[in-house]
């Protein structure tokens, strides 16, 4: 069989670690802006290789410092899951513990994630769950007079990057790096301001599927104000008149407020939902 050899990733690797992530069957790729082979380069990204064949890779680079999700796993046919895993995880902590400690995250979109996680020891700390809105079976829109709300200019990053700082916990946080490739890959984006001063944003895309809410957020001194409703209400809006039919959401079970906003706009529970994953990794 040859020996296994366990090392970091080079863009040299990119076309092997592309045919692994498109034909393997045991593939985990982290919902990103930023697509698994474009982490080259950031570290831990850990391969093995078998000979000439790149049998398996594990990824998680800390962004921000501190906070690792797991971006990449894949394992070709004929290696044990738990195995490979531990091989490369172990190179993997090393490296985190290198930089400082951190906690690791993971959202698991598969059956056999999940159960490696559990494995693994990692905490089931949260469910996202799925929701959709159906301007079918919704009700009237309503209207929010007291918030401006303009598409979102290349210019407005800096604020929207210090929006969602203050709004989100630092593991949900976006990269001001990572809010750039949002805004580019964005079918519509905008921002709330009242009194002439940022108050929110939302980023969201479409698919052949129908549209989605992928990213809102509201200053917590303006949170409870209807912000985030006149954000979503003008997005679904703008969808209706493109003829979207169809606009999902993902957020936390345990977010109550977030929850209860797509709710009052009549978004619906699908029943779809993902464990969210953490363990801490200390020197």
């Amino acid at each position: 069989m040859g020996e296994l050899i366990i090392r970091n990733a080079r863009q040299s690797d990119r076309q092997r670690l592309a045919n692994l992530i498109h034909f393997e069957e045991y593939v985990h790729r982290h919902l990103d802006w930023k697509p698994a082979l474009d982490w080259i380069g950031s570290p831990p990204y850990i391969i093995a290789e078998r000979g000439d064949n790149l049998v398996a890779a594990l990824a998680c680079p800390a962004d921000p410092p501190g906070i690792s999700w797991l971006r990449l796993y894949a394992v070709a046919a004929g290696m044990h899951l738990d195995t490979t895993w531990q091989l490369l995880w172990d190179e993997v902590c090393q490296q985190l513990i290198s930089i400082r400690p951190v906690q690791v995250f993971a959202l698991a979109l598969q059956d056999w994630f999940t159960a490696l996680l559990r494995r693994r020891s990692f905490e089931h700390i949260q469910d996202v769950v799925v929701l959709v809105w159906d301007p079918d079976i919704s009700g009237r829109i309503p209207t929010h007079q007291h918030v401006h709300i303009r598409p979102m200019a290349v210019e407005d990053l800096p604020v929207v990057y210090e929006v969602d700082k203050l709004a989100f916990g630092l593991e949900w946080q976006n990269s001001l790096a990572a809010l750039d490739m949002a805004l580019g890959q964005s079918v519509v984006a905008s921002i709330a301001e009242v009194n002439n001063e940022v108050v929110g944003y939302q980023i969201s895309t479409s698919s052949s599927i129908g549209g989605h809410l992928a990213r809102l957020a509201v200053r917590p001194s303006s949170q409870g104000q209807g912000i985030g409703t006149a954000l979503v209400c003008e997005l679904l809006e703008t969808f209706r008149e493109r003829r979207i039919n169809q606009v999902t959401v993902n957020t936390q079970m345990d977010n109550r407020a977030s929850l209860a906003i797509y709710e009052n706009i009549g978004f619906k529970v699908t029943g779809e939902s993902y464990p969210v994953f953490r363990l801490a990794v200390l020197a």
